[in-house]
């Protein structure tokens, strides 16, 4: 079953529960893989990691806006944005803990043969591949810099 399928579904089902906190979150994600769907260039279907990454998009900008809330002392709408981001994050892959992810860096960090600092760019783009949403850029960024620093 395809993601917007199952998006449907939870839909219904939190129209019918009259949760409207929960029907918030899932027409924001609707919304966003309806416009990824239909921008110039895209592909008739979503690709699964196509998918993944609007979804990533989705946590990442409500993160920053609840972090942004919170420096400001808006309560209330900091608890919206992280309710929101509790009905997303269920739909993406298990993210990776700190310590799976350092032993993938250094895995490819030995097979490419990286050395410095200098060689983060190519260390990044394999780790990126590799672990296509199951982990946070920033903390992927934090342990390649740790590990070649």
């Amino acid at each position: 079953m395809s993601l917007i399928t199952q998006i449907d579904q939870d839909i219904k089902l939190a129209m019918l529960a009259k949760q409207p906190e929960r029907l918030q979150g899932l027409r924001a994600i609707k919304s966003a893989l309806l416009l990824a769907k239909t921008e110039k260039g895209a592909a008739e279907e979503l690709t699964q990691e196509a998918e993944i990454k609007v979804l990533q998009k989705l946590v990442k900008q409500r993160k920053e806006s609840a972090d942004i809330y919170k420096a400001q002392g808006r309560d209330d709408l900091y608890q919206i944005e992280i309710g929101e981001m509790q009905v997303i994050e269920p739909y993406l892959p298990q993210q990776m803990t700190r310590f799976e992810i350092e032993g993938v860096v250094q895995e490819i960090i030995e097979r490419i043969g990286a050395t410095s600092i200098q060689d983060m760019g190519r260390v990044m783009g394999l780790v990126n591949k590799e672990m296509a949403g199951q982990a946070d850029g920033k903390t992927i960024s934090e342990v390649v810099k740790q590990l070649l620093g």
